[in-house]
Protein backbone atom coordinates (compact mmCIF):
# COMPACT_ATOMS: atom_id res chain seq x y z
CA UNK A 1 0.00 0.00 0.00
CA UNK A 2 1.21 3.52 -0.82
CA UNK A 3 3.06 5.14 2.10
CA UNK A 4 0.99 8.32 1.82
CA UNK A 5 -2.26 6.36 2.12
CA UNK A 6 -0.93 4.43 5.12
CA UNK A 7 0.10 7.69 6.81
CA UNK A 8 -3.34 9.22 6.21
CA UNK A 9 -5.10 6.12 7.56
CA UNK A 10 -3.12 5.99 10.81
CA UNK A 11 -3.27 9.74 11.40
CA UNK A 12 -7.03 9.57 10.84
CA UNK A 13 -7.48 6.68 13.27
CA UNK A 14 -5.57 8.50 15.99
CA UNK A 15 -7.46 11.77 15.42
CA UNK A 16 -10.90 10.12 15.41
CA UNK A 17 -10.09 8.26 18.64
CA UNK A 18 -8.74 11.44 20.21
CA UNK A 19 -11.92 13.28 19.23
CA UNK A 20 -13.93 10.55 20.96
CA UNK A 21 -11.98 11.12 24.19
CA UNK A 22 -12.37 14.89 24.07
CA UNK A 23 -16.09 14.77 23.29
CA UNK A 24 -16.54 12.28 26.15
CA UNK A 25 -14.88 14.75 28.55
CA UNK A 26 -17.17 17.54 27.33
CA UNK A 27 -20.22 15.29 27.79
CA UNK A 28 -19.18 14.64 31.40
CA UNK A 29 -18.69 18.37 32.04
CA UNK A 30 -22.06 19.23 30.58
CA UNK A 31 -23.87 16.58 32.58
CA UNK A 32 -22.21 17.88 35.76
CA UNK A 33 -22.46 21.64 35.24
CA UNK A 34 -25.28 21.95 32.68
CA UNK A 35 -27.64 19.04 33.49
CA UNK A 36 -30.68 20.69 31.90
CA UNK A 37 -29.35 22.60 28.90
CA UNK A 38 -26.07 24.10 27.72
CA UNK A 39 -26.26 27.88 28.24
CA UNK A 40 -23.39 30.13 27.16
CA UNK A 41 -24.75 33.04 29.20
CA UNK A 42 -24.01 31.18 32.45
CA UNK A 43 -20.46 29.91 32.87
CA UNK A 44 -20.73 27.40 35.71
CA UNK A 45 -17.33 25.70 35.59
CA UNK A 46 -15.36 26.58 38.79
CA UNK A 47 -11.87 28.15 38.46
CA UNK A 48 -9.97 25.04 39.60
CA UNK A 49 -11.72 22.87 36.99
CA UNK A 50 -11.29 25.59 34.36
CA UNK A 51 -7.53 25.54 34.98
CA UNK A 52 -7.45 21.79 34.41
CA UNK A 53 -9.54 22.21 31.26
CA UNK A 54 -7.12 24.79 29.87
CA UNK A 55 -4.27 22.39 30.62
CA UNK A 56 -6.13 19.63 28.80
CA UNK A 57 -6.49 21.82 25.72
CA UNK A 58 -2.77 22.60 25.78
CA UNK A 59 -1.98 18.88 26.21
CA UNK A 60 -4.14 18.11 23.19
CA UNK A 61 -2.04 20.44 21.01
CA UNK A 62 1.17 18.88 22.33
CA UNK A 63 -0.14 15.42 21.42
CA UNK A 64 -1.01 16.51 17.87
CA UNK A 65 2.41 18.13 17.36
CA UNK A 66 4.21 15.06 18.74
CA UNK A 67 2.23 12.72 16.49
CA UNK A 68 2.93 14.80 13.40
CA UNK A 69 6.64 15.00 14.30
CA UNK A 70 7.11 11.24 14.51
CA UNK A 71 4.92 10.54 11.47
CA UNK A 72 7.26 12.23 8.97
CA UNK A 73 10.78 13.57 8.45
CA UNK A 74 10.41 16.77 6.42
CA UNK A 75 8.99 19.93 7.96
CA UNK A 76 6.30 20.36 5.33
CA UNK A 77 5.05 16.80 5.82
CA UNK A 78 5.13 17.17 9.60
CA UNK A 79 3.26 20.46 9.39
CA UNK A 80 0.73 18.93 7.02
CA UNK A 81 0.34 16.04 9.44
CA UNK A 82 -0.42 18.42 12.29
CA UNK A 83 -2.97 20.34 10.21
CA UNK A 84 -4.56 17.09 9.02
CA UNK A 85 -4.87 15.66 12.53
CA UNK A 86 -6.22 18.93 13.89
CA UNK A 87 -8.87 19.03 11.18
CA UNK A 88 -9.97 15.41 11.60
CA UNK A 89 -9.94 15.71 15.39
CA UNK A 90 -12.05 18.88 15.44
CA UNK A 91 -14.49 17.58 12.83
CA UNK A 92 -15.10 14.31 14.62
CA UNK A 93 -15.35 16.09 17.96
CA UNK A 94 -18.67 17.53 16.76
CA UNK A 95 -19.69 14.27 15.13
CA UNK A 96 -19.20 12.39 18.41
CA UNK A 97 -21.10 15.07 20.37
CA UNK A 98 -23.98 14.65 17.95
CA UNK A 99 -23.88 10.88 18.49
CA UNK A 100 -23.61 11.10 22.28
CA UNK A 101 -26.00 13.92 23.23
CA UNK A 102 -27.55 15.05 19.94
CA UNK A 103 -25.69 18.37 20.06
CA UNK A 104 -25.52 20.69 18.21
CA UNK A 105 -29.25 20.89 17.64
CA UNK A 106 -29.23 23.51 14.89
CA UNK A 107 -26.80 24.82 12.30
CA UNK A 108 -25.74 28.13 13.85
CA UNK A 109 -25.64 27.13 17.51
CA UNK A 110 -22.80 28.84 19.38
CA UNK A 111 -19.94 26.99 21.03
CA UNK A 112 -16.84 27.73 23.11
CA UNK A 113 -14.06 26.74 20.74
CA UNK A 114 -11.00 27.33 22.87
CA UNK A 115 -9.97 28.81 26.22
CA UNK A 116 -6.32 29.80 25.61
CA UNK A 117 -5.64 32.59 26.50
CA UNK A 118 -9.32 33.56 26.64
CA UNK A 119 -12.62 32.21 25.36
CA UNK A 120 -12.99 31.80 21.59
CA UNK A 121 -16.61 31.78 20.44
CA UNK A 122 -18.37 31.02 17.16
CA UNK A 123 -21.20 28.95 15.73
CA UNK A 124 -20.02 25.33 15.63
CA UNK A 125 -20.34 25.35 11.84
CA UNK A 126 -17.35 27.71 11.63
CA UNK A 127 -14.71 25.31 13.04
CA UNK A 128 -16.23 22.50 10.97
CA UNK A 129 -15.71 24.52 7.78
CA UNK A 130 -12.14 25.28 8.83
CA UNK A 131 -11.52 21.62 9.68
CA UNK A 132 -12.67 20.45 6.26
CA UNK A 133 -10.43 23.05 4.63
CA UNK A 134 -7.46 21.94 6.77
CA UNK A 135 -8.02 18.29 5.84
CA UNK A 136 -8.16 19.10 2.12
CA UNK A 137 -5.07 21.35 2.19
CA UNK A 138 -2.94 18.95 4.21
CA UNK A 139 -3.96 16.06 1.95
CA UNK A 140 -2.79 18.10 -1.06
CA UNK A 141 0.61 18.51 0.61
CA UNK A 142 0.76 14.74 1.17
CA UNK A 143 -0.19 13.96 -2.43
CA UNK A 144 1.71 16.76 -4.21
CA UNK A 145 4.75 17.49 -1.97
CA UNK A 146 6.77 18.67 -4.97
CA UNK A 147 4.38 21.59 -5.48
CA UNK A 148 5.20 23.11 -2.10
CA UNK A 149 8.34 24.74 -0.76
CA UNK A 150 10.56 23.03 1.82
CA UNK A 151 8.67 25.02 4.44
CA UNK A 152 5.41 24.74 2.45
CA UNK A 153 5.20 28.45 1.53
CA UNK A 154 7.66 31.25 0.85
CA UNK A 155 7.85 34.29 3.14
CA UNK A 156 5.29 36.31 1.17
CA UNK A 157 2.83 33.43 1.24
CA UNK A 158 3.31 32.90 4.98
CA UNK A 159 2.44 36.57 5.53
CA UNK A 160 -0.83 35.94 3.71
CA UNK A 161 -1.43 32.88 5.89
CA UNK A 162 -0.76 35.00 8.99
CA UNK A 163 -3.21 37.66 7.79
CA UNK A 164 -5.85 34.99 7.17
CA UNK A 165 -5.32 33.50 10.62
CA UNK A 166 -5.53 36.90 12.35
CA UNK A 167 -8.76 37.77 10.56
CA UNK A 168 -10.35 34.46 11.56
CA UNK A 169 -9.02 34.76 15.11
CA UNK A 170 -10.64 38.20 15.36
CA UNK A 171 -14.00 36.67 14.44
CA UNK A 172 -13.55 34.13 17.27
CA UNK A 173 -12.89 36.90 19.79
CA UNK A 174 -15.60 39.20 18.45
CA UNK A 175 -18.15 38.16 21.08
CA UNK A 176 -15.76 37.27 23.92
CA UNK A 177 -16.58 40.46 25.81
CA UNK A 178 -20.29 39.65 25.87
CA UNK A 179 -19.53 36.13 27.04
CA UNK A 180 -17.29 37.34 29.88
CA UNK A 181 -20.06 39.73 30.96
CA UNK A 182 -22.56 36.87 31.13
CA UNK A 183 -24.39 37.70 27.92
CA UNK A 184 -25.32 35.38 25.08
CA UNK A 185 -23.24 35.89 21.91
CA UNK A 186 -25.26 37.44 19.11
CA UNK A 187 -23.73 38.46 15.81
CA UNK A 188 -20.92 36.53 14.19
CA UNK A 189 -18.90 38.48 11.54
CA UNK A 190 -19.44 36.05 8.69
CA UNK A 191 -18.10 38.45 6.06
CA UNK A 192 -14.73 38.72 7.80
CA UNK A 193 -14.64 34.95 8.23
CA UNK A 194 -15.31 34.43 4.51
CA UNK A 195 -12.56 36.92 3.62
CA UNK A 196 -10.09 35.09 5.88
CA UNK A 197 -10.98 31.69 4.44
CA UNK A 198 -10.87 32.93 0.84
CA UNK A 199 -7.39 34.35 1.43
CA UNK A 200 -6.17 30.92 2.53
CA UNK A 201 -8.00 29.10 -0.27
CA UNK A 202 -6.61 31.42 -2.96
CA UNK A 203 -3.10 30.84 -1.63
CA UNK A 204 -3.36 27.04 -1.77
CA UNK A 205 -4.98 27.10 -5.22
CA UNK A 206 -2.26 29.46 -6.47
CA UNK A 207 0.45 27.14 -5.13
CA UNK A 208 -1.07 24.02 -6.72
CA UNK A 209 -1.86 25.64 -10.09
CA UNK A 210 1.35 27.66 -10.51
CA UNK A 211 3.57 24.74 -9.51
CA UNK A 212 1.70 22.49 -11.90
CA UNK A 213 2.24 24.91 -14.79
CA UNK A 214 5.99 25.08 -14.11
CA UNK A 215 6.23 21.34 -14.64
CA UNK A 216 4.41 21.41 -17.99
Amino acid sequence: MNRTIVRIIYLSLFSVAMAYLESAVVVYLRFIYYPETFDLSVFKIPPEILTIEIGREAATLVMLVALAWIAAREFKTRFAGFIFCFGVWDLFYYIWLKVFINWPEYWLEWDILFLIPTAWLAPWLVPVIISIFMIICSTLVFIFPERFEKYIFNLYEWLIVLASMLIILYTFLYQTGRFINGQIPETYPWLLFIIGVLLAISLVVRRIVSSGRKKI
